[in-house]
């Protein structure tokens, strides 16, 4: 561009922009009321265009107290003001969009003339995607639980509100342990359970088991292998088979959330043992693969057809809130738990008591534990903290193997097992390597 502004005046390049974005705006206008005759419409694209067009002019006979321009924005406002009294008095028609429209239009020959060109065309495409997804919105609000707006709040408020506010001060002297750390972590494990919820929701309400599955073990595995093992138990012969699928896709994606985690906390660590998780994750995968292929093929050779997923139905956990306070405040008080008992333990017992521990929690939440390995200063070697890491993730894959085949009545006892057994015998394959 600056190879022409030798040529041509750069008043007349910026009449020519704010001239073809306010005619963009118009023809969306035009195209968004063009099926809808019996509504009064404000205008459209050569009204849109005469607006910045007006805006452009006013701003640069008088660009620095801008006077002229405001008493050009007043003027426009009271006229905008009159037409809505009258579409709002006599066909019963509130919208403003399009009287929004025509203020923001406005403002594009100052934006023009004093922004960079990347700032207004953001603007510009914001106005029409949101001009253009009103039935979008629509629809999406009609499927938000009323209570949806109060759960983001909720969130807002751990994160933005209360999390900055907290110093950053050790709480017990020689423990790297803070009010904004605990709570940091609070905050990140809230987000992934959030993120877990809102997808199955409102993306993947209608997914079945297996995506059910792999965003279950984003919220939590453990929860997931839970409630999937007892349905089981009641489930048909032929429906086994996507259960057993969905237990280990949960499994493969609680390697990805520590995977996440790390790189969040410890990117030192992450760097040097990102791929042992990227690993394990594969395993869990493949496992998982070869049940559903396994039974989809025994199906087939026994004439049965598979059972339909049934629709995002597939567990309890799927239509609760994640953001519950009592839950972040257990979650602060077992990181705070583990803190202190991993200091201590290391203090008084060394490597070999850290590794003992780290077994022993597998049969509790476990992310707290591991949450505090990643970011707290231990003293300790980071080939043993991600020992440590993955002892837990072992003890506590043990704990769910075993609730699954209590729960199931062990009706998938033989799948549990093996499936299992080959992603305990690799990670621990991983960490001799490690060691």
């Amino acid at each position: 561009m600056n190879i022409y502004t030798d040529f041509i005046p750069g008043t007349l390049i910026d009449f020519v922009v704010v001239l073809l974005l306010s005619l963009l705006i118009g023809l969306s206008q035009r195209k968004h009321f063009l099926h809808k005759d019996s509504q009064i419409t404000f205008g459209t694209d050569r009204t849109y265009s005469l607006i910045g067009m007006l805006g452009f002019v006013l701003y640069t006979l008088q660009p620095q107290s801008l006077t002229v321009y405001m008493a050009g924005m007043l003027c426009l406002m009271l006229f905008l003001a009159a037409f809505y009294a009258y579409k709002l008095f006599k066909k019963d028609h509130s919208g403003t969009t399009s009287l929004l429209i025509a203020l923001l239009t406005y403002t594009l020959g100052p934006l023009v003339c004093t922004q960079k060109l990347w700032v207004v065309i953001l603007l510009v495409v914001s106005i029409l995607i949101l001009n253009e997804m009103k039935e979008t919105f629509i629809k999406f609000s009609q499927k938000m639980n009323e209570n949806e707006f109060i759960n983001l709040a909720k969130f807002l408020i751990i994160a933005a509100v209360i999390l900055p506010v907290l110093p950053n001060e050790e709480i017990i002297p020689g423990i790297s342990l803070t009010p904004y750390n605990i709570w940091l972590s609070t905050v990140i494990i809230s987000g992934f359970s959030y993120i877990s919820y809102l997808l199955k929701r409102y993306i993947f309400n209608k997914s079945g088991l297996i995506v059910a599955g792999l965003l279950g073990g984003i919220y939590s595995s453990t929860a997931t292998v839970v409630i999937l093992t007892k349905k089981a138990a009641e489930a048909r012969k032929e429906e086994l088979g996507q259960y057993i699928t969905a237990v280990f896709c949960s499994i493969s994606t609680l390697y990805i959330k520590y995977f996440a985690l790390l790189a969040i906390f410890n990117f030192e660590l992450f760097s040097r043992f990102w791929y042992t998780f990227i690993i394990m994750f594969v395993v869990a995968g493949l496992v998982a693969c070869y049940f559903h292929f396994f039974y989809n093929k025994a199906d087939k050779d026994s004439e049965v057809s598979p059972a339909p997923a049934d629709g995002g139905n597939s567990t309890d956990n799927e239509d609760k809130n994640p953001l519950e306070f009592k839950i972040a405040i257990l979650f602060a008080i077992l990181f705070i738990v583990f803190t202190i008992a991993t200091h201590y333990t290391i203090q008084h017992f060394g490597t070999s008591g850290l590794k003992t521990l780290s077994v022993l929690v597998g049969v509790t939440d476990i992310t707290p534990f591991i949450l505090n390995l990643f970011q707290t200063e231990l003293g300790v070697e980071s080939g043993l903290l991600i020992t440590a890491a993955f002892n837990a993730i072992i003890s506590n894959n043990i704990v769910k193997m075993i609730y699954g085949i209590i729960l199931s009545r062990k009706r998938i006892l033989k799948p549990l097992l093996c499936g299992f057994s080959i992603v305990v015998a690799v990670n621990i394959a991983v960490l001799v390597l490690l060691v």
